[in-house]
């Protein structure tokens, strides 16, 4: 079944932008995440702790 993935993808002109595309997006929102938590107050990461330990 891959093989009639493969070859229909390498018909599309261009296809090898895609995976460098996901791999930007990924890591543009893993580092975005890291510097907002990084960032973010303690008081506010207390009360974010323990949101799931409330009823």
């Amino acid at each position: 079944m891959l093989k009639y993935i493969k070859h229909n993808l390498e018909s599309i002109d261009g296809v090898a932008i895609y995976p460098i595309i996901s791999l930007v997006t990924f890591f543009t929102v893993f580092v975005v995440m890291l510097i907002v938590v990084l960032k973010m107050k303690k008081s506010k990461l207390e009360k974010v702790e323990n949101l799931p330990l409330e009823d």
